[in-house]
């Protein structure tokens, strides 16, 4: 599906990412075939240096009976060290979007907020991070301006360069930002530390905040301008839209809030030229890598270039039954795996949904109500991403399971919520009747009328929002906490804290432990309270 030569550099090149260990010493030198020295010694290398970074985004690790090239301990199925599939279990399956049927007590952990610091899944998103850190270490290092200034190429291949780091040291930001956001205070390293036998400091969440919010801004100037880039690349937009959301955080991560600097970077990216895509349901669909206005930095997955049982592959397959006609007409005729669904919370969400007029609405079979865990038809299948092309036909899959959609990691639609959420929390620079109008522009596209517009919006009707517009986006935790509704009692859905109705559950959880396994190997690591 992807023909972009870059995508195609990422399925060439990005592979030989995956093959570095990031458990006792996070900057490793790349196990490939050339060293650094021929590698970066023509603009193309550092081209195909580039594809790695953005592969280890969106291919999966190499894994044997136990083990993982990222060390993950008990992992054996490479599709669970894809970043997308990590990220969204921590992020999706701990909330009322979604629960898991598969019989897996650490997996089941996440919906009934049980997990400990020996948590498998946990350590897969600990450990991707990490890694993908690495390989942006290894190139920024390598691409420093004393080095290009040494290597006489023409002046337009050093400006494409610049360019390059400015991205890597975005996807940098982006990863540190994961682990703030996920566990709080993260080993740290940069290209400034040496390689090797190095063991890496410990970070406070609020002075990581400080450095991702300085690499942001510094950046900016090197960044292509939007929407000017190759496909799948980061520019200024993927910066300030990055810069809004941890605005937005901003009283979670350190205490003070931010809102007068989300308004302004979501700001910039609402002027940047992006527009709402008109139909809701093809922002899901395996050809959203065309004519796409939204969108404004996508992860890339194709079935036939990249092979992932991660991404949007497990997004799809995952919530599908067997049911032949129903995976023909989702694109995945060799069939689904069934196991992840919602609880009632999310489709009630848009109030009787089943005869509801909103087209965000996407949910497959299953009764609301779930009895048992384990019951597979027990709530309801999420259906919202979707193999098929818009024009209804299915892409080359190498067994009709493998999906090729792309998966939006930032898009126009969360920065109009994030202005009318920092609005309200009395943030400046923007107006309560803006807000309206910009949350008004996602029920007129879900609804196609004018009807169910809002004329007045509290906080929570933000919330809300949130979940009918971004769910299985992996955005639901985040949004709980930054409401105080994630932890607690506030808040119930079913199986929260392992109860059938949900209970309250302790506000450690707030945070994820730092694996046990780390804490074992770095002694520079305090463990966060609770765990």
């Amino acid at each position: 599906m992807k023909k972009k030569l870059f995508i195609q550099l990422i399925t060439m090149f990005g592979s030989a990412a995956l093959l570095i260990s990031c458990k006792k010493d996070l900057d490793l030198q790349p196990m490939n075939t050339n060293f650094s020295d021929i590698q970066y010694s023509t603009p193309a290398g550092y081209k195909q240096v580039l594809a790695k970074v953005y592969g280890s985004y969106s291919l999966v690790s190499s894994v044997g009976v136990g083990t993982s090239d990222v060390n993950v301990p008990g992992i054996d199925d490479a599709g669970t060290t894809d970043f997308v599939r990590a990220w969204w279990n921590m992020q999706e399956l701990t909330t009322d979007n979604a629960i898991c049927a598969w019989n897996d007590a650490v997996l089941q952990s996440f919906h009934t907020i049980s997990w400990t610091s020996n948590n498998k899944y946990i350590n897969a998103l600990y450990a991707r991070s990490l890694f993908q850190i690495t390989v942006c270490n290894e190139f920024i290092r390598n691409s420093t301006d004393d080095k290009l200034n040494s290597t006489g190429f023409p002046a337009s291949d050093l400006e494409d360069i610049r360019h390059y780091r400015a991205e890597v040291r975005f996807l940098r930001a982006f990863q540190y930002w994961v682990l703030m956001d996920a566990f709080g205070n993260p080993p740290f390293i940069t290209e400034n530390d040496p390689i090797g036998k190095f063991i890496p400091p410990q970070i406070k969440r609020a002075d990581l905040f400080n450095y991702i919010e300085t690499e942001l801004t510094e950046i900016q100037p090197d960044l292509m301008d939007p929407r000017t880039n190759e496909y799948a690349r980061a520019d200024k937009a993927a910066a300030w839209a990055l810069l809004a959301r941890m605005y937005l955080n901003a009283k979670t991560y350190n205490g003070t809030d931010r809102y007068t600097d989300a308004i302004t970077n979501s700001l910039k990216v609402i002027n940047a030229g992006y527009t709402l895509k008109t139909n809701y349901k093809t922002l899901f669909m395996s050809d959203n890598n065309l004519n796409n206005p939204e969108v404004i930095l996508p992860i890339a997955y194709d079935a036939v270039q990249s092979q992932n049982y991660g991404g949007t592959t497990f997004l799809t397959c995952s919530t599908h039954g067997t049911i032949p006609a129903d995976n023909q007409a989702w694109g995945i005729p060799g069939g689904g795996w069934s196991g992840n669904r919602s609880t009632k919370n999310l489709p009630l969400a848009f109030g009787d949904y089943s005869g509801n007029n909103d087209k965000r609405a996407l949910f497959g079979p299953g009764g609301l109500d779930i009895n048992d865990i384990g019951v597979f038809n027990d709530g309801a299948g999420v259906y919202k991403f979707n193999n098929k092309t818009s024009d209804g036909t299915t892409p080359p899959s190498p067994n009709g399971v493998l999906c090729s959609i792309d998966f939006p990691l930032f898009r126009l639609a969360e920065q109009y919520l994030i202005y009318a959420e920092a609005v309200l929390r009395g943030g400046s620079g923007g107006s309560t009747t803006q807000a309206i109008a910009y949350v008004n522009k996602l029920r007129e596209r879900g609804f196609e009328n004018t009807a169910n517009n809002f004329t007045t919006i509290m906080l929570n009707d933000i919330l809300n929002e949130r979940q009918r517009e971004l769910y299985w986006e992996v955005s639901r935790r985040t949004d709980l906490i930054r409401f105080g509704q994630f932890t607690g009692g506030t808040y119930l859905w079913p199986w929260k804290g392992g109860a059938k109705d949900g209970v309250a559950v302790d506000s450690h959880f707030d945070l994820y432990p730092i694996p046990l396994s780390d804490l074992i190997v770095n002694p520079n690591l305090t463990q966060n309270p609770g765990y």
